[in-house]
């Protein structure tokens, strides 16, 4: 049964038409079409002049010049270029009002699946979008089942929540793939929804491990489709699945170098598995690409993509101690006063980048006075991301003694996470409960409570191993594991502490913090064989020649007296050798 809304629209386009249930051939209305308000114009990219967004092929009813548009849509859909899929469908409607096919492109370039949920206006434009396609007859069987399916989604989206509709998406997809076991696009987006409606504390990955057999199954048989090699690095974007989406890492940008999102892309793998210089690369090209298409399609200011870009572009730069980049990053984000959309992704990286500087450089007296960025957005849309900062603030205050202000930003973190559970947001409140605890723990032990801040700061870590990421973010500010290992290095817990960081690495491998304090905590201990290793990874993971980090010079006077302590070992068993 069709929902309340989704009838209603369909009525009233009906009348405004004056077509009935009798005619076969009907065409919306000028007036309808105009309602959706639908972004029009050029495709714009920056990349090859030939536009590549890779290949894939997709027969629908239409004219021949919106069949081949429609390939075009498509790709860029699966790349998440939305707003130019939405372009592209956009024409074909006004130059062929009846291509049913168009108007659910447009619904899925406003559903955005793996992202934040729609805007009310996205909503809005989706389920209009749908109520049309609707009311076309000359469309097949099996585009219907493509319109129902994605209506799915839309339907009473004014009073189901985000993720229900997510699961009902899903369920729809599967009936298609079902339905339709030789069409390769209904198996490509059944993935899509699979990853939509999978649940971050779900450890098991259920519907990743489903999506990944489909779509590792279609990628011999088509490696340059986008959406396959795409939706193979979100299905593996976690610690324990990330080594199998490596080789499509690897590939997605040559397959769609025109698009800024398929660029940045393969570096939620490259983060996952610590490898820093292709995230480097990865993010390098992205951002560029990205200010490129702020500059073509007139932005006033900076394009979203190119801030996500730099979050992670900043993570990367830090896990190689290569601080005089991370900082003139962070001074061109300081300069950057608007960016649009000013989404939740927009939020996340304005808040995350300047606290990822002082607290991975354990920055404390800058941690302590950090300002809540001023941008063309409120942060009260925001509360999870503004959350960071005040986490920020109190990991300062609890290092730098500033009790008093440890304790006001505590509250300021509650009453965000209060927030979010009245918004029913478990997973937003989740991450800032894991914040609360951190807190909760270094404050203890800021008052000589080092068994409650163990305890704290232990449930803080499990709680963070029980869920994902959001696929925003390149990683939390700081792990929490790997803040219990600094704990107990407080505490002289050295074996402990060495625990905890192993531990931590085995997620996050690579960390800089994780293998310096790995190795510290080894070498305390007396685990010398332990120490070289992490010391000696260390070294080869950042980039001592460009980074002025501190803990660089104590892992490498470590190594240095380690080999020279080998030699002098080596040189006497020698010498007894020769005596003999």
């Amino acid at each position: 049964m069709k929902g309340s809304f989704i009838q209603a629209g369909v009525f009233i386009l009906l009348l405004l038409t004056g077509s009935s249930c009798k005619e076969n051939n009907h065409v919306p209305s000028t007036l309808l079409i105009q309602e959706m308000n639908l972004k029009r114009g050029e495709v714009i990219s920056c990349g090859p002049a030939d536009q590549e967004f890779g290949s894939l092929a997709f027969e629908i009813t239409g004219s021949p010049q919106a069949k081949k548009d429609f390939m075009l849509a498509l790709k860029l859909l699966h790349s998440f270029e939305y707003d130019e899929a939405e372009k592209v469908f956009a024409g074909i409607i006004d130059k062929d009002p009846k291509c049913a096919m168009a108007y659910w492109g447009v619904a899925m370039s406003n559903f955005h699946a793996l992202w934040a949920p729609p805007t009310a206006a996205e909503l809005n434009k989706g389920a209009k979008a749908i109520a049309i396609a609707n009311t076309i007859k000359n469309k097949s069987a099996r585009e219907s089942a493509y319109i129902a399916a994605i209506e799915a989604y839309y339907e009473n989206y004014e009073t189901r929540e985000h993720r229900n509709r997510c699961l009902q998406f899903e369920k729809a997809m599967e009936q298609l793939r079902d339905k339709y076991p030789g069409d390769y696009e209904a198996a490509i987006f059944y993935t899509l929804a699979l990853n939509a409606a999978a649940d971050p504390a779900d450890k098991s990955f259920t519907k990743q491990k489903k999506a990944g057999e489909i779509l590792n199954a279609l990628y011999p048989g088509q490696p340059n489709h986008p959406g396959i090699v795409h939706y193979i690095i979100h299905t593996y974007d976690s610690p324990e699945l990330a080594v199998m989406g490596l080789e499509a890492a690897r590939r997605y940008a040559s397959i769609a170098p025109s698009s800024a999102h398929a660029l940045h892309m393969p570096s939620h793998i490259f983060t996952r598995l610590g490898l820093w210089e292709e995230c480097v690369q990865s993010n390098l090209a992205s951002v560029n690409s990205a200010q490129c298409y702020a500059k073509l399609t007139g932005i006033k200011g900076h394009w979203d993509e190119e801030l996500h870009g730099l979050d992670y572009l900043m993570y990367a730069y830090l896990q190689r101690g290569q601080n005089y980049l991370a900082k003139k990053q962070l001074a061109y984000v300081d300069s950057i006063q608007e960016i649009h959309p000013a989404n939740f992704k927009v939020a996340y990286a304005v808040a995350a980048i300047p606290s990822r500087y002082v607290l991975e450089n354990k920055n404390w007296s800058e941690a302590v006075t950090l300002k809540l960025p001023q941008k063309n957005f409120s942060w009260e849309t925001f509360p999870w991301q503004k959350s960071i900062i005040h986490f920020t603030r109190i990991m300062g205050a609890v290092h730098t003694g500033k009790k008093d202000i440890a304790g006001n930003e505590l509250k300021q973190l509650k009453q965000l996470h209060d927030e979010l559970v009245k918004q029913e947001d478990d997973y937003k409140a989740g991450q800032i409960l894991i914040q609360i605890k951190t807190a909760e723990a270094w404050m203890y032990f800021m008052d000589g409570k080092p068994d409650l801040a163990l305890t704290e700061m232990s449930l803080a870590a499990d709680l963070e191993e029980k869920t994902e990421k959001h696929p925003v973010t390149p990683g939390e500010v700081i792990p929490a594991r790997e803040l219990l290992g600094d704990l107990l290095m407080q505490m002289n817990k050295w074996d402990k502490a060495l625990e905890a960081y192993e531990a931590n690495l085995k997620k996050h491998p690579n960390r800089f913090n994780g293998l310096y304090g790995a190795g510290l905590a080894a070498e305390q201990s007396g685990n010398l064989g332990k120490a070289k290793l992490y010391y000696g990874q260390l070294m080869k993971v950042a980039n001592p020649a460009n980074s002025n980090r501190p803990e660089l010079i104590i892992a490498n006077r470590f190594l240095e007296e380690q080999s020279h302590n080998d030699y002098m070992t080596a040189s006497s068993v020698e010498m007894n050798v020769l005596r003999k």
